[in-house]
């Protein structure tokens, strides 16, 4: 998208702007008491960043910076004869457990959504939101054991036409159409337009969330990268990483929620 110098007005599905950084002071590796827990959502851009390089050790080291316990992950490079896999690289880097959710795949290479998580991943899925024609979509959904609390996350990207996310968020919705809970929907929505059925269909089922903006990295002016989670009043804070080496390591900046019990 070309960039303009003018500002978007203020996103009315945000219930506020970016709050100030807060410390963080747990070690919820150490503890048996997961929370509060953080969890981010990062489109990578293949781990090309800003200056055009190929880079997923920049990746790497942004996701040490954001010290999540759980993260989404968008536009992955997932391995195949010519490509690397970047996924495999950012689950050694970290040491923690990660899924995989290809969205277009062939011998060659392999590409899509995943998730890395700090605790075990007990089960996983694919939700297919491919729609007509379009690149081809979907979702990981991924349930999780904090030390004995049971958690549900869905990562996902949705599409650029709003005829199309329509169909994935409708899709999504039938998808949480269940007694599991929580449940933490993040990924990147694609809605550029605040007033978007898209949006209006999340809020009616998540309730209004913090949507700090994320893209581009280096002047963000749109909240294209969201986090959801039901029941709405466990979600503490969201805030958007904003360093130095997180505006060059990818076109998205990270997006973070604090989550409690």
């Amino acid at each position: 998208m070309t960039q303009t110098s003018l500002m978007p007005p203020r996103d009315p599905f945000a219930t506020s702007e970016l709050e100030p950084d807060l410390a963080r002071t747990h070690e919820p590796a150490a503890l048996n008491n997961p929370w509060p827990l953080t969890v981010a959502t990062y489109n990578i851009h293949s781990a090309v960043g800003t200056d055009g390089l190929f880079d997923p050790a920049r990746i790497g080291a942004v996701l040490d910076e954001i010290d999540a316990d759980v993260i989404a992950l968008q536009e992955v490079p997932l391995g195949g004869s010519q490509q690397v896999d970047v996924l495999e690289l950012l689950r050694q880097h970290t040491g923690f457990h990660s899924v995989s959710g290809p969205t277009m795949e062939c011998p060659e290479r392999s590409y899509g959504n995943a998730v890395l998580s700090r605790y075990p991943l007990i089960d996983s899925h694919r939700i297919d939101l491919s729609f007509g024609s379009r690149e081809p979509r979907g979702a990981v959904d991924a349930d999780i054991d904090c030390h004995g609390h049971m958690l549900r996350v869905v990562a996902t990207h949705l599409g650029l036409k709003p005829a199309e996310r329509r169909h994935q968020i409708r899709r999504l919705l039938q998808a949480f159409d269940t007694d599991r809970a929580p449940v933490i929907l993040m990924g990147d929505v694609n809605e550029w337009f605040m007033w978007g059925r898209t949006l209006r269909w999340l809020v009616s089922h998540f309730e209004a969330a913090p949507a700090p903006r994320t893209f581009p990295s280096r002047w963000p002016l749109f909240s294209l990268d969201r986090i959801w989670i039901s029941p709405r009043n466990r979600l503490l804070h969201v805030e958007v990483h904003r360093t130095p080496l997180a505006r060059v390591a990818s076109d998205h900046l990270p997006l973070i929620a604090h989550i409690d019990a």
